[in-house]
Order: C-alpha cells, then sequence, then structure tokens
C-alpha cells in the first residue's frame, strides 16, 4: 500500500512541477489521450463507403477501344437565368399556398402552384409560360434578383459546352456551323437556333465555339431557372431535396426551325455520333403546330446516315399525346439511345400504359425493381430487342439523384460499366462545383440491396462499393447500375442530366454489326 502511496505523491510532484513550467502541458496532455490511437506504421486505415466507390470508380473507368472522333450537338440554346426560387416569389409579391401541378403556365398564380408542388417533391420540372408580356416582367425582376447568374442555357448547347472539356477531344476541338474548308476539329456543335445565338450567349460561350457573325441576332431567349436547397422552407412546403423549376417563354426552340438546316449540314461534316435535344420545347406550341411540325422532325432525322448512331436526350413534358407521338410511331424508334430522368421514365409509362403507370409520382428514391420493369418495357416495346425489329432503340440511360442504370440491349454497346460510373461521377463533381469529386462532402444514398424487377421472378441484387457497378440480366438487355456519390451541399443542379448524358454517351462504343 505504501508504494502506491509514494508512487502518487511522485506522480503529483511531477505534475506540479511541469504545471509551473509550463501551465498548458496538462490540458495538451487530456488532449493527447483523448486522440484515437496512432494506426501502426504502414497499417491502412478503414476507408468510408464514399472512398471506396470513388476508388474503384478511378480503376474501372476506362476510354472505349473505338473512340468517337467527330460529334454533332444540336439544336436547343438559350441564357438561364438561375436566381432563387423562394427569393424571387417573395420579391414578385406572391404568397406561399397549395401547390399543384400545370401543364402550361399562364400566370403569376400557376406558376406560384407549379414551383410549390415540385419543391414539395423535391422534383425537377419545366414548364411553358404562355403570358409573353407577364414572363419578361417576371424575368426583368429575376435578373436583378442579387444573386442572380447567367449561364449558357439549353441541353444542347449545355451537352456541346461539356464535351468541349474532354482532354480526349481537346487536340483541335471547334464547334462550326459550317464547314467552309478553313475549320478544323473533330466534335461539330449545331447547337441552337439561328435567333438564339444572340450577344449575350455568344459572349458565354466556350472559347472552343466559333459562331458565324450571321448567326448572331438581337435578342436572346431566357429561361428561368427558380432553384432551392434541401431542407429549404416556403409556407408549409419544405423540399426533401436540391433541385430546380424551369419555365420559359421560348417561341424560337419550341419551333425547331433549324433541324432540317442541322441535318443538312451533316453531309458534309460526316460526323460518327449525332447528339439532340429540344423536342420538348415543341410542346407549349400546341397540338395543331407540333403534329405538323413533329412529322417535318422524324422525316430531317430519318436523313441521317444508317451507320451514325443519334443520342435522343429528353426532358420535362406533361402532354400525353405529345408523348406517345414521339414514343410509338415517331421519333423514339428511329434513334440508337435515349437519355432521361426519374420524373421522364414515369411519364413515358404513364402516356403509353406501361408498367406502374398507375404511380402518379415516385415515393422518394425510386424503386430499382420499378424502374427497371418500365425500361424493359420500352426497349420492348419501341426498341430492337427483337432482332427482326425495324426500331434502333438499343440504348437508354437512366438518372436520378441516388443512382444511375444504363440498359443496353446485348450485342449492340460496348464498355458501358465505364459509361455508367463516368456519369455518376460527373454527377458528384459538378453539382459540388469541383473538377474531381471530394468524398468528405458527398454522400452515398442509393439502396444496398434491391430486386432486379418489382414482381416476380426478380433477383435479389446488392451494390459492393468495392465493385460498385451492379450488373444483371433480363433476356437479353444487360443493365448496370450504380450509385450516385451525392452532394450533400449542391452549388448548381440544373445541366446535371445533361453532363451525365454527355459524359456516359462519350465513353460508350458502339458494336459493329
Amino acid at each position: 500500500m505504501w508504494r502506491k502511496a509514494v508512487a502518487a505523491a511522485v506522480l503529483a510532484l511531477t505534475v506540479g512541477y511541469f504545471y509551473h513550467t509550463d501551465p498548458e502541458l496538462p490540458e495538451r496532455l487530456l488532449q493527447y489521450l483523448s486522440q484515437s490511437p496512432p494506426s501502426p506504421e504502414g497499417a491502412p486505415s478503414n476507408p468510408t463507403r464514399e472512398e471506396t466507390i470513388f476508388s474503384a470508380w478511378e480503376a474501372l473507368i476506362s476510354a472505349p477501344a473505338r473512340q468517337w472522333s467527330r460529334v454533332a450537338v444540336g439544336v436547343n440554346a438559350c441564357v438561364d437565368v438561375v436566381v432563387s426560387g423562394v427569393g424571387l416569389l417573395q420579391a414578385l409579391a406572391v404568397d406561399p399556398g397549395v401547390g399543384r401541378d400545370h401543364e402550361v403556365l399562364h400566370s403569376k398564380e400557376d406558376l406560384r402552384e407549379a414551383f410549390t408542388h415540385y419543391m414539395g417533391k423535391g422534383a425537377a420540372a419545366e414548364r411553358f409560360f404562355s403570358d409573353k408580356e407577364v414572363f419578361q416582367r417576371i424575368a426583368r425582376a429575376a435578373a436583378e434578383y442579387p444573386g442572380a447568374q447567367l449561364y449558357v442555357g439549353g441541353n444542347a448547347a449545355l451537352m456541346g459546352q461539356k464535351l468541349a472539356t474532354y482532354p480526349q477531344l481537346m487536340e483541335k476541338v471547334v464547334f462550326v456551323f459550317k464547314d467552309n474548308g478553313n475549320s478544323a476539329g473533330n466534335v461539330f456543335a449545331w447547337c441552337c437556333y439561328v435567333a438564339l445565338w444572340a450577344l449575350k450567349l455568344h459572349e458565354m460561350l466556350d472559347d472552343q465555339i466559333v459562331v458565324p457573325p450571321e448567326s448572331l441576332q438581337e435578342t436572346d431567349e431566357y429561361h428561368l431557372i427558380l432553384e432551392y436547397k434541401a431542407g429549404e422552407q416556403w409556407g408549409q412546403t419544405r423540399a426533401p431535396q436540391a433541385n430546380r423549376f424551369i419555365f420559359s417563354h421560348d417561341m424560337a426552340n419550341g419551333e425547331m426551325s433549324t433541324l432540317e438546316t442541322f441535318v443538312a449540314s451533316l453531309e458534309e461534316f460526316q460526323p460518327d455520333l449525332v447528339v439532340l435535344s429540344g423536342l420538348h420545347m415543341m410542346e407549349g406550341q400546341g397540338r395543331e403546330l407540333w403534329e405538323e411540325r413533329l412529322k417535318e422532325a422524324v422525316a430531317a432525322i430519318s436523313d441521317v446516315r444508317n451507320e451514325v448512331p443519334i443520342h435522343l436526350e429528353l426532358a420535362s413534358m406533361t402532354d400525353k399525346d405529345y408523348m406517345n407521338s414521339i414514343m410509338q410511331e415517331q421519333v423514339i424508334p428511329i434513334v440508337n439511345s435515349i437519355g432521361l430522368n426519374e420524373q421522364e421514365l414515369l411519364f413515358l409509362s404513364q402516356a403509353g400504359d406501361g408498367p406502374h403507370s398507375e404511380l402518379t409520382s415516385w415515393d422518394g428514391v425510386p424503386d430499382v425493381g420499378r424502374v427497371s420493369d418500365i425500361l424493359l418495357w420500352v426497349l420492348e416495346k419501341h426498341g430492337r430487342t427483337d432482332p427482326e425489329s425495324e426500331a434502333d432503340l438499343t440504348r437508354i440511360h437512366f438518372h436520378t439523384l441516388a443512382y444511375h442504370i444504363l440498359a443496353t440491349v446485348d450485342g449492340y454497346w460496348g464498355n458501358q460499366a465505364s459509361a455508367v460510373a463516368a456519369g455518376a461521377r460527373v454527377a458528384g463533381s459538378q453539382a459540388c462545383g469541383l473538377q474531381r469529386i471530394d468524398v468528405t462532402k458527398v454522400a452515398l444514398r442509393a439502396p444496398m440491396e434491391f430486386h432486379s424487377s418489382y414482381s416476380e421472378p426478380r433477383e435479389s441484387l446488392h451494390i459492393n462499393p468495392a465493385e460498385p457497378v451492379t450488373v444483371y440480366h433480363r433476356g437479353n438487355v444487360t443493365f448496370y447500375l450504380t450509385p450516385v456519390l451525392v452532394c450533400r451541399q449542391p452549388l448548381r443542379t440544373v445541366g446535371l442530366g445533361d453532363a451525365i448524358s454527355a459524359e456516359g454517351i462519350l465513353y460508350s462504343e458502339i458494336l459493329l454489326q
């Protein structure tokens, strides 16, 4: 006993001595003792699931054996005015209330109801605003709102801008409208209508993009992007996740008036890939216009050489008749690949009475089994799962916040595991405004266990962070699923889908038949 007492006394005297010589020493000792013991030298620390997934992507993603050399992109572009949705509506003296969807917006009240409806779901949407004068007043208020930002907008222009950043296409990347014999480059983009290449948009374009002077006009087309953050509150509405609501009075894009000129230019340029978008803009023009114009658009698209694959990027639509026309006898069967998000996929099924069309909307993260059912239905009914079919569609790139799926008919596409992983990787970096994913700023939100179908027979599947692309088969369709490392505090959500699809198609390889 006396030995313990002596030891305690010596310890007390020692601590007292050091305290008088260094009063901060005891506190530093406590901080040191409270820290986790260091790992033995050379012993690896336990990585998080996010770190494991990102490292696995980096090892997995590789360029296809046969890369695209010339890419033509068309045909919609505009100026995006990005602003706080709640802030703008408050500045317009609009009070919060009950949300309600509208196929077309006619007033500030319609805008308030539609914005509230989608903000409450955390879902992206896009609508046409019919009243030109009211829209212009709202646009002026948006441009003058503190913190408002102007960006290049429109699916085609955004995908063209994204393609301009790829190292494998940067040797001589020039986006041109006409090849007069003195233009060079391996990426061609006719991204817009003549009326859209106005002064402000021209100033914001990538330096790689060459716009002929005769294309410039005095006015721009503006799209208003009302963004909201995860957890943001407006009245009784709370956003479950960050997203945006888009609306415009865009007549030039809605008419797709230069599609024929774009297609005619391809004969001289000779691209080996065509990327199209902008069909959704015609919906707001009314049935009489889109019925006739859609037939003309199909005739123009059909003029693209058969050996050149076409990727079509879809966007938000509300008219089921219009979607049916695109899906059944018009556009989708004559393109090789489509890109779309969860809202657009469900609307495809609702318009065509497909699987799970009774759902009014997704409840949280879309169920993988249900998504797989609809993807398979689109490929079987409107694609080339039957070798005797005359349809060309063999690939669908589906993207939602938590995960992505690439569904392809066997024998037509290669390098799809890399493609889906590359699309998810760019989603995590671009949303955070970074060139490379920072694993401390992202979170894994994908379901770690899921089924290949919502109904029997179905296969139980899971995500392995060390091998983050889960592959499963249904008939002669192969599905590639990978989680997304979701940015915790996204800086900008608009354009993510275009970046995802551009990245995915860049890493894809079409197989020679």
